[in-house]
């Protein structure tokens, strides 16, 4: 019998990005020099640029360092997206908490997103955290959060916001997952309308295929009971069909284009869904890292969801072994 791998997992937000990892590391720890070098390589790749700054901004959101770099270095360059990403970060966080002093955190980043949307038109990223922004709307009174979509059937929302996103990074993952969260809170029908649509038009490869696996973890997350029906989702349709073309995509996706958090979702989709042979393959490319969700997501606590992770890859490590016996 062929055996899972022993490591443990590891969870870091870099994930497969050898060079994010150590500039992650030192934010944390106070030092900025290694960002400064990152980002400005990074610039001229969209889809990296709109990643790594996503990343980097989440680890500096918790410390001052940010202010520490501006004193020692004002308008470094990509020093005022990361202030910026972490405006929005704080402005969501009070957001989710209910916290008096949303209003005018959001209003500061929203600002602070317009302005760096003009001084350089060709980053997406002010556009893709003006969308982020969009769900603390909750009346949807600002006016681009009100355009209609070219398709009929969905309803009149963020669409600009997403289109200004796409024209700069064609790709457009992190703004296609908060598309979707922006409906999730809006309209179950209408998320589900958007993802159907973006997911049958997305290219070969495009790790948008896996945003079906997300929708698939949401519903079991938020279904009243647990028992054997529902967790039998993934070997029933449309979240079986979701999982093979979201398997298929992959496999025509260039190494390393899909993210830890991706193929976390894809490995077990296709464990859940008894698909072990393709879940081994998935699994093998991840290597030790991981992330906490979709696993703490299914679980029966958060707390179990590691365990629930290394239960799924014995067993479809198990499978393979047996399936070639």
């Amino acid at each position: 019998m062929i055996a899972a791998p022993s490591v443990r997992p590891v969870y870091h937000p870099a994930g497969f990005d050898e060079a994010l990892r150590p500039a992650v590391d030192d934010l944390m720890r106070g030092l900025w020099r290694s960002t400064e070098r990152l980002l400005a390589v990074s610039a001229n790749d969209p889809g990296c640029w709109t990643t790594r700054t996503q990343v980097l901004a989440l680890a500096a959101a918790r410390s001052t360092v940010l202010a520490d770099w501006e004193r020692e270095s004002p308008g470094a360059p990509g020093l005022t997206v990361l202030r910026m990403r972490v405006m929005v970060e704080h402005a969501l966080t009070a957001g989710r908490a209910g916290q008096p002093q949303v209003w005018k955190l959001e209003q500061e980043a929203r600002a602070a997103c317009w302005t760096a949307a003009q001084a350089d038109p060709a980053d997406p990223v002010p556009w893709v955290c003006l969308l982020a922004l969009a769900v603390l709307d909750r009346d949807r009174s600002l006016p681009e959060h009100r355009w209609l979509s070219t398709d009929p059937m969905l309803p009149a929302g963020p669409w600009g916001l997403l289109d200004e996103v796409l024209r700069r990074d064609p790709v457009g993952r992190e703004a296609h997952h908060r598309m979707y969260r922006y409906w999730q809170r809006e309209s179950r029908s209408a998320a589900l309308d958007f993802v159907h649509r973006v997911t049958t038009r997305a290219l070969p490869g495009s790790a948008i295929a896996a945003l079906p696996l997300y929708v698939s973890v949401d519903q079991y997350r938020t279904a009243q009971r647990r028992d054997a029906v529902v967790r039998g989702q993934w070997r029933r349709d449309p979240h079986f069909s979701n999982t093979q073309r979201a398997y298929r995509s992959w496999r025509e996706s260039e190494p390393g284009a899909w993210t830890v958090a991706d193929l976390s979702h894809l490995a077990h989709a296709l464990w859940a869904s008894a698909q072990m042979g393709a879940a081994v393959e998935v699994f093998e490319v991840l290597g030790p890292f991981a992330s906490s969700a979709p696993w703490s997501d299914v679980a029966d606590s958060p707390a179990e969801g590691e365990a629930v992770l290394l239960t799924a890859r014995q067993q479809a490590f198990a499978g393979r072994a047996t399936a070639l016996a």
